[in-house]
């Protein structure tokens, strides 16, 4: 039988992070545990208006609501995608559709990775690679790769002029609160600061990069550096509520811990076992 995707239960408006600067929110909840997972993208309302990602088809309806509701289709100039995960690129198509004036920006590495599932308009496409610019009309973005990634071709995105940086998958954590809840924290000030510290390490091992345990510490000290140089206010995730404030020396701080730091262990076959037979109890 053919995969029905359902629509998410959870509700989160978008949220204004900066000025001009909106995320864009779906939430799935975690099996078997009290938590849940942003999939987030964003809106950058500059003079020429930005789409950063186009979210998951599970939630195109209110995906293509929410980010319309801000700016017109017409008037959208840039369409950044940061990687071709399934919950980056899921409305693409749509999008560029509905966005008849948008230059698509990504990279070589992505577009042949992913022109065996979307026709790119390549007329219409920008290939930009880590330390590229464009204009935005009142601001430059600069593509920036993230130290920490789980797909080659992720690249995030750092607007100059309100100094918020796009980190893709990088800093993904959990938030407390699954099905039923009636609040996830939008911030991770609202985390518990040993919570966050194991929830961005769980997802870096288990889900990023465990490629971790190999890298040389000095030399992912200097590229951490490099993105700590950039000057970053706010830092947004798909996979996690912002990072504002002291918060982003405080991620930059637990980034560089991690190719010491102990890998948490990943839930197992016994996990799901109990996962399948509470779904399947009477």
């Amino acid at each position: 039988m053919p995969t029905v995707l359902t629509e998410p239960t959870y509700r989160q408006e978008p949220t204004q992070i900066a000025p001009d600067t909106y995320v864009i929110h779906e939430v799935q909840h975690a099996l078997g545990q009290p938590l849940s997972v942003y999939i987030n993208s964003a809106v950058i309302l500059a003079e020429e208006p930005i789409l950063v990602d186009t979210g998951s088809p599970r939630n195109r309806r209110q995906w293509l609501e929410d980010t319309f509701a801000l700016v017109d289709p017409d008037q959208v100039a840039w369409v950044f995608i940061s990687h071709e995960d399934g919950d980056h690129v899921g409305n693409l198509v749509e999008v560029m559709a509905m966005c008849p004036n948008a230059t698509l920006v990504s990279s070589w590495a992505l577009t042949e990775r992913y022109s065996n599932a979307f026709d790119f308009p390549l007329a219409r496409c920008r290939w930009m690679d880590d330390g590229d610019t464009f204009e935005a009309g009142d601001r430059q973005m600069k593509v920036v790769r993230p130290p920490l990634y789980d797909c080659p071709t992720t690249r995030g995105l750092f607007d100059t002029k309100t100094g918020v940086y796009w980190a893709s998958d990088t800093f993904a954590t959990p938030v407390p609160g699954g099905a039923g809840a009636d609040h996830l924290a939008r911030d991770v000030s609202e985390l518990e600061e040993e919570f966050w510290t194991h929830g961005v390490t769980m997802f870096a091992f288990n889900a990023l990069a465990p490629w971790l345990t190999l890298v040389d510490q000095d030399r992912f000290d200097t590229e951490v550096q490099r993105f700590a140089d950039l000057g970053i206010t706010t830092i947004i995730s798909a996979h996690s509520p912002s990072i504002t404030g002291s918060s982003v020396a405080a991620a930059l701080d637990t980034m560089r811990r991690l190719p010491s730091a102990e890998c948490p262990p990943a839930p197992d076959q016994s996990v799901l076992d109990l996962i399948v037979a509470a779904t399947q109890a009477p």
